[in-house]
């Protein structure tokens, strides 16, 4: 929408000339914002729509993955805008910042001018996360997820230390947009091959463990969990951008474990194999423990938050895994999304907190990415039928999630917030 104003005496000009309207102007740069910080398309368009109405604008919004398409004022003399964007991964700290802005504004404590001084001051150029950060917070991931994953000792230490590389690898990608674009690919090929010369060390590992304790941070589990959202909700578009990404990432590291397993059967010849040897019960809680300092770490999340991430994460394991045992694990995953929903209502209308904190990483401890890996990896290796058995799990188990969530949502409705 455009506001007519008469020029400032000083310009030397005549006439009426359109000036943008400052409410429009925040609303644009309020979505650019939160796509960057990886809010799905769904969630996104909602929340424009809240802060629109909110400062008596007339607007629709069309978000996906790589785009967001704004229009305001009546249908017959809309003014339409076009945002490109590249998808994102969510960032937890920026969405905790944004979501006190958003607040202010819902609850009208700040105007549109305002506003948007305060959303250009947190919007600036993000500081990158150190390398011995980024390294650390793989390899962490990688030997917590080991264990919960049911390895021993080998698998653990080895999935350390390939999560590491994997870490030092994605600290070069954040800089060279060529390193980037074959992420995936390449971060797998190197798993596969250090893999393989760890188990030829040592005599011999489960490669199903470590493989995916490894790679568990590159599976977009969670950009298949949004993806069957947004086609649930009706954001047909975005769902189907986010899910044909999600399959293009899988397809890309089934290719580099493919591409790094023949490699090395080829020059060094078989790779030993070994069950993994079981650790005493107890430390699978130490285990989540540190899993979700490790998501405090990827996810760019501030430190005060940690305990928030910490309550997630046990909330969304200890209701997954109970649910489970008496109900398999489909259920158990319906249980333990739903249990993650109502908490972070809770959370947000109790604490005044942003859902997000809650809802990611508990999503996180229950999204099905280990096994939409072994699908690609089963048809990679001519077993087709198996690969489509473990597909279709894969998606009644995502389904399973986001009935958790939307029926959550139902029963304890979040707050008009991030």
């Amino acid at each position: 929408m455009l506001e007519i104003m008469s020029p400032a005496p000083q310009t030397g000009k005549t006439g009426p000339y359109p000036v943008a309207d400052p409410r429009a102007a925040f609303v644009l740069a309020l979505g650019r914002a939160l796509h960057g910080a990886g809010e799905p398309s769904n969630r996104l368009e909602e929340l424009l729509e809240d802060v629109a109405e909110r400062l008596g604008l007339t607007a629709q919004f069309f978000v996906t993955p790589t785009s967001i398409l704004a229009a305001f004022g009546p249908e017959d003399r809309q003014r339409t805008h076009m945002i490109r964007a590249k998808p994102a991964s969510t960032n937890l700290g920026k969405l905790a910042r944004l979501d006190r802005v958003v607040v202010k504004v819902l609850r009208g404590d700040l105007d549109a001018e305002q506003a948007l001084a305060a959303l250009n001051a947190l919007t600036g150029p993000a500081p990158l996360r150190p390398p011995v950060a980024l390294i650390g917070g793989y390899a962490l991931a990688s030997a917590c997820s080991a264990r919960v994953l049911g390895g021993g000792w080998r698998e653990i230490l080895t999935a350390a230390g390939i999560g590491a590389i994997i870490g030092l690898i994605a600290a070069m990608a954040s800089k060279r947009e060529t390193v980037q674009r074959l992420f995936e690919p390449l971060a797998a090929f190197t798993a596969a091959v250090l893999l393989a010369l760890a188990a030829k060390a040592t005599g011999g590992m489960s490669a199903t463990v470590a493989t995916l304790a490894s790679l568990i941070v590159l599976m977009p589990g969670m950009s298949l969990t949004n993806a069957i959202t947004e086609l649930t909700t009706g954001h047909l578009s975005a769902g189907t951008a986010r899910l044909m990404l999600a399959f293009m990432v899988f397809l890309g590291m089934g290719f580099g474990v493919a591409l790094g397993t023949q490699l090395v059967h080829v020059t060094l010849g078989q790779v030993p194999t070994a069950e993994p040897q079981p650790l005493a019960a107890w430390t699978i809680w130490p285990a989540v423990v540190l899993v979700s300092a490790s998501f405090s770490i990827l996810l760019s999340a501030a430190r005060r938050d940690f305990g928030w991430i910490l309550l997630a994460c046990l909330a969304g394991f200890i209701a997954s895994r109970s649910a489970a045992n008496l109900l398999g694990p489909e259920l158990g995953m319906f249980v333990g999304a739903f249990a993650v929903g109502i908490l972070a209502s809770l959370v947000a209308r109790r604490f005044d907190q942003p859902s997000a904190l809650i809802e990611v990483p508990g999503t996180l401890v229950l999204v099905p990415g280990s096994i939409g890996f072994r699908s690609i990896t089963a048809m990679l290796e001519n077993q087709v039928v198996s690969g489509l058995e473990t597909a279709f799990r894969v998606l009644l188990i995502a389904m399973s999630l986001v009935a958790g969530l939307l029926m959550a949502n139902l029963v304890l409705p979040r707050p008009r917030r991030l």
